[in-house]
């Protein structure tokens, strides 16, 4: 049977079929979305829960439990972590990469309604959670400036407009604003006036709130007419706060304005934003799932021009990071690389054939192949990105295969003597199987990968279908297209060549030679195939271990961490120094970032952007090491560099790439362990940026209440909590509704009282509430109340006296003590005259993994160092250390990811290796001719392991997927050689040594050509050096390196093992036939 017989006899069927292949691959390829690698998603799903004031241990226990124990029974969470602050936790759970995203929100929802009645009475609503993907990273950064606006103007225009408009941009899935909060009625409050009035902090806070609502008032029907009613209840501006009554004594009016300064200003004073050196606003930009990073982002910039008229004209917009300036780049790069291998394997043609016309039917096979692969991947959803384009660009050195094995059988008849559509017809139908059995065999390698599971499996799917679909496009178009091409093209040469007559024969006569020799002394190769075999498994053992490429983005991602009890002005002037030495470098375009707002105070965030490859004389890993130079000087606060990558893996956030996460029982294992950990991973060379999430070093100012004493004055903690908070909590007291937006009314000390500690003692709290106490001086005791304080005249009777003799003593601030009293007849009773104040040492924030306590330590590798070498190091450290069993250690995100990779690794390839061997024996209908064919495996392994060594490259995940590529590739040599042996053995009764040697021969030509141009076809790939050429480099180095030392050996091994493999098989044969004659 003759599958190219149809297309040869039809040749303008055939042809009109090439050209609608070449012309829909065309339209596809410019209607493919464009990405940096293939969509991700990672199903997670983030819970924010607030606790106005509360600290972050309370939070921990009264918030953040309950729900994580909710959370727990949960099906599908791979990781639960959360992290507790002041007033605020956040849970991040991560599913797994199978779990439906919207199924586990309805989960999640339905656990947050579970545990509704254990959370905290005063929680500020109910918990929110929302879905994330921590794989995105911003596609654009867009700073507001301005040198007349305000903070607050800045940040309500990006928050109330901008961003508002930016999410109905076609393909723009969220915009977070950072660097600002949004406008505010502040009323800061002097505690000496507010004492000297004798006015609570809560009877303020009442008059505030009282005096601006906004509530339903109904209509009136007067006659005929119906009427909506109206009220000024509502009070817009600062001015408006100033004159509010807060207390009224006969004649006696005290006013707001009484009590401290009424101003506009922001919600919250500890935030602030920058972009190269000025105060700004940023708008952060992320695509929706799916969505083209290009097109989107070009939506964007169309629609900033606009989006700039419709705000304060004094307000600039600047884009301060764009990732798609990279993405363009390195996609170019990518595509030239792929033109550059389609040039290269015409050459290499050309320069076997020597023939215009022959060399111009296989080279029409590689365009039209990529271009019908294009049209696949339209239909499929695919992308156009650096790892599906990769797959193309390797696919250009081995597609050609198909049609050179079937041109040069085709030249070889034509050759003898037959005319072109004779040699068409027969060189085509003796090649048939050949080129069915490469290309099957080849796709049979990308089976494991496409069942691969894991963000690796998810990531490679599209570089395996794609590079299966070119194969299979070369395939049909070899045995289609190519045949029907030569029978037109081709010229015979007009008299008949003998099959031992080849160009380049000095090549093929010392091959001849050799191999001679080699098939005479079959022992030596036994040997050689032996060491190889052994030099793979000890070259994998001692070859550095990696995850991805670093790559060098463009892009700079930094954390700035201080002293844990800095505060937010000295922060911010740190945060100020270091701007402005990153933005000194020379290789930095812009700089910008924020400090505050939902992150700690002594923690500020750095977004850099380096200049293009062009300008920049330094690579992005050369740049962190020069700004960590520069930095080191500024005292007491460090910054944390990595670059950016387009794979990031793991929901916690931390200062460095690579994290080790230490979980225990409780928390004093790790404050003790946690240090110690920390100082054994110093000590290792290769790890350099250490440092952890661990924030519990911090200054708390404790307010120990003797209980007794206010038991007496009747004065309760909820009087306490809610005065400390009224004074120091910037507390919002009201809400301000407008037609886009809602602002707040903000009330608290004057911002001079913050850093002073003597304002505890200027803290009034009413008295005269009937109380329940425990016993005990400091508030350790909670047994039964006492009976004092049981009528509201006692309390306040001993109030007045206490409150006297407080405000009597050192120190006081506030007014005579007959000026403390309430306007109901109630004393005011100072903090001081009830408790006693110090400094403790207390926690910023609080991790659990799961629902235990964790500490993440992370770290970034020092230069010349692996992955796989530091987390061996970190984990022989740790064992060292011989930590309880209560504690856990473990690496997580992308050091986990890697560590489960490194152990499916040699799974993988064996799994690829018995695809292969099924698919062969099946294609054979034979047990040992697919051994023969493997046997050709191990020279490329030990190759490419090589080549990765000498130029001092990491066995990435890339460039394992090299040597899974060099199963499929290499073993074409044996296909080829064994093919035509047992046609020989079959027709021409040849025995089967000189069968092999004359399929050796023969195939010497084809064999050279497919090698080499499999070799040009990677060759690109190494000596790129544009965006995304570190991505690139391992994939070429491993399949060349591989390719260049297994074709220098399986032109002697294959012969010799196949001959092998058939007198083994022959015994076998003549022994079975004995016992079927004895029996």
């Amino acid at each position: 049977m003759n599958l190219s017989e149809p297309f040869i006899a039809r040749p303008i069927a055939t042809g009109l079929l090439a050209i609608g292949i070449a012309l829909f691959g065309a339209l596809a390829f410019k209607l493919l979305p464009v990405a940096p690698l293939p969509e991700v998603d990672f199903p997670t799903i983030s819970v924010q829960a607030t606790l106005p004031g509360a600290d972050p241990n309370t939070v921990a226990t009264s918030v953040a439990t309950p729900l994580e124990r909710q959370f727990g029974q949960i099906s599908g969470i791979t990781q639960m972590t959360s992290v507790s602050s002041l007033g605020a936790t956040r849970i991040t759970m991560q599913f797994d990469l199978n779990r439906d995203i919207n199924g586990a929100a309805r989960d999640v929802q339905a656990a947050i309604s579970a545990a509704r009645t254990n959370l905290p009475a005063n929680l500020d609503g109910n918990p929110t959670y929302r879905k994330v993907n921590p794989a995105d990273a911003p596609i654009l950064i867009v700073s507001l400036t301005s040198d007349s606006a305000t903070r607050g103007q800045l940040y309500d225009a990006a928050s109330t407009v901008l961003q508002q408009k930016l999410l109905q941009t076609p393909g723009v899935g969220d915009v977070t604003v950072g660097g600002g909060a949004l406008p505010a009625v502040r009323i800061e409050l002097n505690p000496d006036r507010v004492n000297h009035y004798g006015v609570s902090l809560e009877q303020i806070r009442s008059a505030i709130a009282t005096a601006n609502v906004d509530l339903p008032k109904g209509s009136a029907a007067v006659g005929p007419l119906k009427y909506n009613l109206g009220a000024n209840d509502q009070l817009y501006n600062a001015s408006d706060y100033a004159p509010l009554i807060v207390k009224q004594n006969g004649n006696d009016v005290v006013h707001i304005s009484d009590l401290g300064y009424v101003r506009q200003d922001v919600e919250n004073l500890e935030n602030y934003g920058l972009s190269n050196g000025k105060p700004a606003v940023l708008l952060i930009v992320y695509k929706q799932p799916g969505a083209n990073v290009i097109d989107t982002v070009n939506n964007v910039k169309a629609a900033l021009p606009f989006l700039e008229a419709s705000i304060l004209p004094t307000i600039k917009l600047n884009i301060l990071m764009d990732r798609t300036s990279t993405i363009r780049a390195s996609l170019l790069d990518v595509e030239i690389t792929l033109a550059i291998s389609v040039l290269l394997v015409t050459a290499v043609t050309f320069a076997f054939f020597r023939n215009w016309r022959t060399t111009l039917v296989p080279a029409i096979v590689v365009p039209l192949s990529l271009l019908g692969t294009f049209g696949v991947m339209y239909f499929l959803g695919f992308s156009l990105n650096n790892l599906s384009l990769m797959a193309l660009t390797i696919s250009t050195g081995f597609v050609v295969d198909d049609a050179i094995v079937v041109v040069e059988n085709i030249m070889r008849h034509m050759e003898r003597g037959e005319p072109p559509m004779q040699a068409a017809l027969t060189g085509a139908r003796e090649v048939g199987f050949t080129v069915l059995t490469i290309s099957v065999s080849l796709i049979a390698v990308f089976i494991p990968l496409l069942l691969m599971g894991g963000i690796v499996g998810r990531l490679f799917r599209e570089f395996s279908v794609s590079l299966s679909v070119a194969i299979i496009m070369s395939m049909v178009i070899s045995l289609t297209v190519t045949p029907m091409l030569s029978s037109i093209a081709l010229r015979s040469t007009g008299y008949a060549h003998d099959d031992n007559e080849y160009p380049n024969s000095r090549f093929h006569r010392f091959y001849a030679r050799t191999l001679g020799w080699v098939i005479r002394h079959p022992v030596l190769m036994g040997i050689v195939t032996i060491l190889v075999l052994a030099l793979n498994v000890l070259l994998y053992i001692v070859i550095p271990k990696g995850f991805f490429p670093q790559e060098d983005t463009g892009r700079l991602i930094g954390q700035v961490q201080a002293s844990q009890s800095i505060s937010y002005h000295a922060m911010q002037q740190k945060f100020l120094k270091i701007n402005q030495l990153v933005l000194k470098n020379p290789n930095v375009q812009a700089v910008g970032g924020f400090v505050g707002g939902s992150n700690s105070v002594n923690t500020a965030l750095l977004f850099v952007t380096l200049k293009p490859l062009g300008p920049r004389k330094a690579s992005a890993d050369q740049v962190i090491a020069q700004l960590r130079r520069s930095l080191a000087n500024i005292p007491g606060a460090r910054l944390f560099l990595q670059s950016a990558q387009d794979i990031t893996v793991g929901g916690r956030q931390s200062g460095a790439q690579y994290q080790f996460t230490m979980t225990a029982d409780e928390q004093t294992d790790l404050d003790k362990w946690v240090p110690k950990v920390v100082a054994a991973m110093h000590k290792l060379p290769m790890l350099q940026d250490i440092n952890t999430d661990q924030q519990d070093n911090s200054m708390q100012a404790s307010v120990a209440v003797n209980r007794d004493t206010a038991a007496r004055l009747g004065v309760n903690f909820a009087s306490i909590d809610q005065g400390l908070y009224d004074a120091f909590g910037q507390r919002q007291v009201s809400t301000i509704y407008k037609s886009a937006n809602q602002y707040h009314v903000v009330m608290e000390l004057a911002p001079e009282y913050w850093t002073d500690p003597a304002a505890l003692k200027a803290i009034y709290v009413p008295a005269g509430a009937a109380a329940t106490w425990g016993s005990g001086s400091t508030g350790g005791g909670t047994s039964t109340a006492p009976s004092v304080a049981t009528s509201a005249s006692a309390a306040s009777a001993a109030a007045a006296a206490v409150s006297a003799a407080a405000v009597a003593g050192p120190g006081s601030r506030t007014a005579t003590p007959s000026t403390a009293v309430l306007s109901n007849g109630n004393a005011l009773v100072p903090l001081a005259a009830m408790a006693h104040f110090s400094i403790a040492q207390t926690a910023i924030s609080i991790n659990h993994q799961g629902t235990f306590p964790a500490v993440t330590a992370s770290f970034n590798l020092g230069p010349g160092a692996s992955i796989g070498q530091a987390t061996q190091q970190v984990d022989e450290a740790v064992a060292q250390l011989r930590m309880p069993a209560s504690i856990v250690g473990s690496f997580a995100g992308t050091a986990q990811v890697f560590q489960q990779s490194v152990a499916s690794e040699p799974i993988l390839i064996v799994a690829a290796l018995l695809t292969v061997y099924i698919v062969l024996g099946m294609l054979y209908e034979n047990l040992m001719h697919p051994l023969t064919i493997l046997s050709t495996l191990p020279s490329a392994g030990v190759g490419a392991l090589i080549a990765l060594l000498v130029t001092n490259t990491e066995l990435s995940i890339i460039a394992l997927v090299g040597v899974i590529l060099l199963i499929g590739i290499v073993k074409k040599n044996a296909i080829m050689m064994i093919d035509f042996a047992i046609t020989e053995e079959r027709q021409a009764n040849l025995p089967a040594e000189q069968a092999i040697t004359r399929a050796c021969l023969i195939r010497f030509r084809p064999i050279m050509m497919t090698t080499s141009a499999a070799i040009l076809g990677a060759l690109p790939l190494v000596f790129g050096s544009g965006y995304g050429s570190e991505f690139r480099k391992p994939l070429g180095i491993s399949i060349i390196g591989g390719l260049i030392f297994s074709q220098m050996l399986t032109l002697y091994t294959t012969p010799v093992i196949y001959l092998w493999l058939d007198r083994a098989y022959q015994r076998l044969r003549r022994r079975r036939h004995g016992r079927e004659a004895t029996s």
